[in-house]
């Protein structure tokens, strides 16, 4: 047994299913005295619904996952290189591309018994959108191991709509020549893109803050809630044992008052066969008197 194997097993797990099967390769690694391997198992987070999602979609359409990688290197060199024509192409791509997987995760969640809403369907595209513009990303995805929906450190910024042509460049105004128009044209679309990614930087860091809190709380309220159906249904059972128990008292005390009323009957029964047979030999006794006189 080692971490790697076990990870595969867990992450293909339904989330009902993963953290009681975690703990039981956990126990199974301290008994065999692997301590470090005990603590990493047990360290393993069960992940999200629209995680869990996600890692179906890895593992059940495994042939999917190499064009939406090579898709996305696609995308980040025409961003890069501000190809307008291979942008519109490939933006139209994406969606279509995310559309139909994100389609398809929520198809296979309901075939695995966890049918999903709108909410976790738009945490699964967003993940697909973060594989298309952060390798590292479609790295982590790419493993079907995710504890989490995935954010994009950046995205697609708007700032490069121009370049592709949903939407008109400001109007300058006026300048000395052509040429000084075009350098402060530049200059200020560098300066507006370089602040909108900025900016996008910092609002995905802090919605992937708030993302882990959010996560980190559902996982402790849905182990709370496991583990009060389980107190539940020990404690339904001890009731249930203990209505059983009092009944076979409660049965056990009338067959030992009719045992004792029987005893009684019998005993009577016993000294009147006593009274009985010593008259009769009391009986005998006369009439052997009578006889012999």
């Amino acid at each position: 047994m080692d971490l790697d194997t076990v990870a595969d097993e867990l992450y293909g797990l339904r989330p009902e299913e993963f953290v009681a099967t975690r703990d039981r390769y956990a126990a199974q690694a301290r008994t065999a005295g692997e301590q470090d391997l005990a603590r990493e198992i047990a360290a393993l987070r069960r992940p999200s619904l629209a995680a869990w999602a996600g890692n179906l979609l890895v593992r059940g359409l495994p042939d999917e996952v190499q064009p939406l990688l090579v898709l996305g290197e696609e995308l980040r060199r025409a961003h890069r290189e501000l190809d307008g024509p291979q942008l519109r192409l490939l933006t139209r791509r994406q969606r279509e591309v995310i559309g139909a997987l994100g389609r398809q995760a929520r198809r296979l969640a309901a075939e695995a018994g966890h049918p999903v809403g709108e909410g976790v369907q738009r945490e699964i595209e967003e993940t697909l959108h973060a594989v298309l513009a952060d390798p590292e990303a479609a790295r982590e995805w790419a493993a079907g191991r995710l504890v989490k929906p995935l954010g994009a450190a950046t995205g697609f910024p708007e700032a490069d709509e121009a370049a592709v042509g949903h939407r008109p460049a400001p109007t300058p105004k006026p300048e000395p020549s052509p040429k000084a128009i075009r350098r402060g044209r530049g200059e200020e679309r560098r300066r507006q893109l370089a602040e909108a990614r900025a900016e996008a930087r910092d609002a995905e860091r802090e919605l992937g803050a708030l993302r882990a809190q959010a996560a980190a709380a559902e996982a402790e309220a849905e182990d709370a809630a496991r583990r009060s159906a389980e107190a539940e249904s020990r404690l339904r059972e001890v009731r249930e044992e203990a209505r059983r128990v009092q009944e076979e008292q409660g049965q056990a005390r009338g067959n030992e008052q009719s045992a004792r009323e029987r005893a009684r009957r019998a005993d009577r029964d016993v000294r009147e066969a006593g009274r009985r047979a010593r008259a009769a030999a009391a009986r005998v006794e006369r009439l052997a008197e009578d006889a012999e006189e």
